[in-house]
């Protein structure tokens, strides 16, 4: 599925998915094995039978993997019964979400390990799906009808995996005017709007509160990058360093300017106010800085990402200041990555990592995204991730969840196996 990742300036190659023809015959026990580990998650054996079932059909080589062809594929299947499993059924997720961890931690654990947060996006007809709004929508790149979900996962010298995901729900779904279609949506009572990063934070908590996955590097898009809640809480975490994108409008100072206070009256009482003063140098925008630094501050260097391999860039990285309200911000490094030619195309990035890191560290954390690019197209053309046509809340939470089981349950067989070639499967008949 994926080239392994062989570049000389990261710190460890991800290795790619492989197995072999003649691991098909134990494969269906192995699922049914594996998924025991999630039994305690529902209340009845009927659901523990439609989760095998579903996932069975996931595996499929069904055109399209939605309910009712599943239902009427595989053995025992039921469409009403595996609808309301689906839609209606409760899921104990945080134990799910927990257990699914731990499964992860001990194939693929590593203090190494890097989380991604990233979102991908579904196209969908008419408005009565959760969240469904006018947004954009990077599966088609364009403002699309859709849902649009936030995952989190996982990368390590072992592998890459899925590890959560939420739906997010455009602000307007939380107006009145929607009300009715909450409810028969069966949003969670309590749920309130959160934005993308706040997402990714919930996420992480609950990454941190299984204790079952050791990293030491976050990864994220402009999104993320861009967002003081999800910065803050990184930063609130002792030893974790984040690599995120930010927009090339980011103002900064190479050289952190002096600051002076002055005393001023409101209302009668004395305040103080903190200012740059006017002789020093105006922050400029990442994208301004980038443009004028000459070639000798570029360093070519190979990048492995997506599935074309290895591609070069140039980089450079320099300490600066950010811009905040006015005033000097953090201290971080910004790294800059450009593509090669005459008119070159400018990716920027802003890390917390210790001053003594290495370019060869950033190069390849620059890359890592694919990771979970991966996680998606896997999980799109192997297991029909984008094939749902569920409209309640639960619904999307479950159906994706299913989805992150069996791709990980992939990766499991291949590392209890070791390195081995690509196969095709079909267990549901």
């Amino acid at each position: 599925m994926l080239p392994q990742c062989r570049c000389h300036d990261e710190p460890y190659p991800v290795p790619k998915f492989s197995l072999v023809e003649q691991d098909v015959e134990a494969f269906a026990s192995q699922l049914r094995e594996f998924l025991t580990e999630f039994d305690e998650c529902f209340s009845r054996s009927e659901s523990r039978e439609n989760l095998h079932r579903y996932v069975v059909g996931q595996f499929s080589q069904v055109e399209r993997k939605s309910i009712e062809p599943i239902a009427l594929l595989v053995e025992g299947g039921q469409v009403r019964s595996m609808q309301r499993f689906i839609s209606d059924v409760i899921w104990d997720e945080p134990t799910l979400i927990k257990k699914h961890h731990a499964v992860v931690g001990n194939d693929m654990g590593d203090p190494a390990g890097v989380l991604i947060f990233d979102e991908s996006g579904y196209v969908k007809k008419g408005q009565d799906s959760a969240g469904v709004a006018m947004q954009y929508c990077g599966s088609v790149g364009k403002v699309e009808n859709c849902q649009v979900g936030v995952f989190a996962a996982y990368a390590s010298p072992q592998g890459y995996a899925l590890l959560d995901a939420e739906i997010f729900v455009p602000e307007t779904w939380f107006e009145e005017s929607h009300k009715d279609k909450r409810k028969k949506c069966r949003f969670p009572e309590g749920l309130t709007f959160k934005t993308k990063p706040q997402l990714a934070v919930q996420m992480l908590e609950r990454i941190e509160k299984s204790e079952a996955l050791s990293f030491k590097y976050v990864v994220a898009d402009s999104v993320y990058g861009s967002s003081p809640d999800f910065i803050s809480a990184i930063e609130r975490r002792i030893g974790l360093t984040y690599f995120v994108s930010v927009p090339g409008e980011t103002l900064c100072w190479m050289q952190q300017p002096s600051v002076r206070q002055r005393s001023y009256k409101y209302k009668g009482q004395l305040k103080t106010k903190s200012y740059v003063p006017p002789g020093e140098k105006k922050p400029v925008k990442v994208s301004h800085f980038a443009k004028s630094l000459h070639d000798v501050f570029w360093y070519r260097r190979r990048v492995s990402e997506g599935s074309k391999g290895p591609i070069e860039y140039e980089f450079t990285k320099r300490r600066v200041t950010l811009y905040r309200e006015g005033l000097p911000g953090k201290t971080v490094w910004l790294v800059i990555k450009r593509t090669i030619g005459n008119a070159p195309s400018y990716s920027f990035y802003i890390s917390n990592a210790p001053t003594g890191t290495r370019l060869k560290t950033f190069v390849w954390l620059s890359g890592i995204r694919w990771a979970i690019e991966q996680c998606f197209e896997e999980a799109k053309t192997e297991l029909g991730m984008d094939h749902y046509e569920v409209r309640k809340y639960p619904g999307w939470r479950h159906h994706m969840l299913s989805c992150i089981l069996a791709h990980f349950f992939l990766w499991h067989i291949r590392i209890r196996l070791g390195e081995k070639s690509a196969f095709a499967y079909d267990i549901a008949a």
